[in-house]
This record gives C-alpha cells, sequence and structure tokens, in this order.
C-alpha cells in the first residue's frame, strides 16, 4: 500500500474527481434522484443548473442546497418541448461550453396493478404517448440540444434509465418499461456519434430508490415491498446513493467509458428471476 500523506491523497483524488471550471445541468433537478446528482455535482465544483418543469420545486431544491453550503442556478424547462429544454439548456452554459449534462426528468405510467391478465388490453393509450414523450423523446430531446453546447473538448452526457429497462420487470407499467429499454438505445447510437468530439454518453439504471416519483395508491405499498425484496441487498436505497456514480460519469476519472449502462440497483438486475409469485401476480 502506498504511503500517501493526506494533501498526496487529495491531490489525486481531485484530479480524478475535481470538476471546478465544469458548467453542468441535471433535468428534473428539484428532486430525487435528480437533486442527489446536481449535490454530488455541485459538491465537487460544479456550476451547476438545475432543470425542472416546477417552478416551485427548483425553489425548495435550491434553497436547500443553499443550506448545505452549495449555490446552483435554476432554470424552469419542459423537456418534451425542444424549444424549452434548449433554451434551459443554453442559459446553463451561460454563454460558453456546457460539459456536464444529465438527463435524468421523467415520469411513471402511475401506480396501477402489476402486470397481469388484461392489462395490454386496457393500455392507457394517452398515458403511454405522454410517457414516451417525457421519458424517451424528452432524453433525445435533452441529449441533442446538450451536444450541441458541448464546444470546448469536454463532455459527459448521463441519462437515467431503469433497472426496468434492462431486465423485464412486472412491477412497472408497459410505457415506463418500454421507454427506459429505449433510451439505452439512445445512448449507445449516440456514444458512437459523438465520441469524434470528446463527448462521452452512458447511462445510469437505478434500481429501488426512495423517492417521490409516482403517487399514493391502493398498489403503492404493494409495490414499494416488492421492489425491497426483489434487490439483493434487500433495501431501498436513498437518493444520495446514486451520488459515487454520478460524480465518477461526470468527472475525468470516466474518460474511457462510453456507451455503458451503470447499474446502481442493489442487484436488482439479477435477483428479478427471484421475485416471489405472489409479488408479480
Amino acid at each position: 500500500m502506498a504511503d500517501l500523506t493526506d494533501d498526496a491523497l487529495t491531490a489525486r483524488a481531485l484530479d480524478l474527481f475535481d470538476l471546478r471550471g465544469r458548467r453542468a445541468a441535471v433535468t428534473g433537478g428539484a428532486s430525487g434522484l435528480g437533486l442527489a446528482m446536481a449535490r454530488a455535482l455541485a459538491t465537487f465544483g460544479a456550476d451547476v443548473t438545475i432543470v425542472d418543469v416546477r417552478a416551485d420545486a427548483l425553489d425548495a431544491a435550491r434553497a436547500t442546497l443553499a443550506g448545505e453550503g452549495l449555490e446552483v442556478r435554476g432554470e424552469t424547462a419542459d423537456i418534451s418541448d425542444y424549444d424549452s429544454i434548449a433554451a434551459a439548456l443554453a442559459a446553463a452554459a451561460d454563454g460558453g461550453a456546457l460539459h456536464i449534462v444529465f438527463a435524468n426528468a421523467g415520469i411513471t405510467a402511475g401506480n396501477g396493478p402489476f402486470i397481469e391478465e388484461g392489462q395490454l388490453a386496457n393500455l392507457d393509450l394517452e398515458r403511454w404517448r405522454t410517457v414516451l414523450d417525457v421519458n424517451l423523446t424528452g432524453a433525445l430531446y435533452t441529449v441533442r440540444a446538450a451536444s450541441e453546447l458541448m464546444t470546448d473538448g469536454y463532455g459527459r452526457i448521463v441519462v437515467t434509465s431503469s433497472v426496468a429497462g434492462i431486465v423485464a420487470d412486472p412491477l412497472v407499467g408497459y410505457a415506463y418499461a418500454a421507454s427506459k429499454a429505449a433510451v439505452v438505445a439512445l445512448v449507445r447510437n449516440a456514444a458512437i456519434e459523438l465520441a469524434p468530439r470528446g463527448i462521452l454518453v452512458n447511462a445510469i439504471a437505478p434500481g429501488s430508490f426512495v423517492t417521490g416519483l409516482g403517487k399514493p395508491g391502493p398498489h403503492r405499498q404493494r409495490k414499494l415491498d416488492a421492489l425491497r425484496d426483489s434487490t439483493v441487498l434487500k433495501r431501498m436505497a436513498d437518493p444520495d446513493e446514486l451520488a459515487g456514480a454520478a460524480l465518477w460519469l461526470a468527472s475525468p476519472s470516466s474518460s474511457y467509458v462510453t456507451g455503458s449502462v451503470v447499474h446502481v440497483d442493489g442487484g436488482a438486475a439479477i435477483a428479478r428471476n427471484t421475485l416471489a409469485p405472489e409479488a408479480s401476480a
């Protein structure tokens, strides 16, 4: 083991994870996983703009981070509207290059029943279109707008997928699973196209995190119990447990990583085949 002084250890860590001088934006950054991402980036020196469709939530998130000694900016935007998200990211670039963008904003298909016989035939087609407009088309718009602002040779784009987009998952609806699987293909194509410009494009696939996504309903607690039990670690995660992966993908330490999907799921992707029958019935 190397005998490092505290100063030497700090210097090496900064070489890997220092984000000072980097401009960053996080969509869906006012709560949940997005807020945890924004906190991690700001803690390590990035100039962070959180982007959210809800102005009141933006104000609350900025106040929360300010209370932790972290100053971030806020921009409202609807990611399903290209002009809206493009304007928000241009504001985050502040007249210069944008370096880091987390395309994290998304919605669920609601808290309906578990996938079961008859659900496909009764699929809410309007909700299907809305979920894909936000989760897939919104991600595409964010990646496109971000790539046009990454002009100085350093680019990190990270799209939030889900364990439900990686393996079959009876715990979410068709629209959510389909959209999260599709963004993985989007990431891989963008990684190929943008690599010559020094822009790395990756996905994070979170598993069971305790966030405010979704609304209370008759099936919510049943789903939460099944999500917890479907992990190897047998627990749900706090959003800040995503911070390490987010920081790594945003930082110089991920310089040889692109087109990848990083699982932060407590082992859910390898354990889904152990779901009890009653959990998926």
